[in-house]
């Protein structure tokens, strides 16, 4: 996985104060390959109950993960018992890693 143990922390400490302690997290995507370069993060965050305004909490958890590393582009994805299930869902479940 190409983050740092700090860029884990700060992504784990960022998720914890948006979105509250019961939040999961996986990292999927290109940022899962050691020998890739670039690229942008793809987070899954998951909650085990019903999330309220969920474009702006995934809008809110982007921006401030992208300002902790430094503009990196961030992509996040929510998972809720009140939130259609996609196919993108099951990709990142099936290859992403916790963290």
């Amino acid at each position: 996985m190409r983050l740092t143990e700090k860029q884990i922390g700060s992504i784990r400490r960022i998720v914890g104060d948006t979105a509250g302690p019961a939040a999961r997290m996986r990292v999927f995507g290109s940022r899962l390959r050691d020998d890739a370069a670039g690229g942008d993060l793809d987070l899954l965050v998951e909650f085990p109950a019903a999330v309220e305004h969920p474009a702006a909490l995934s809008a809110r958890l982007s921006t401030r993960i992208s300002r902790s590393l430094y503009g990196r582009k961030v992509d996040v994805l929510l998972l809720a018992p009140n939130l259609r299930r996609l196919p993108i869902h099951e990709i990142a479940l099936q290859e992403g890693q916790p963290i």
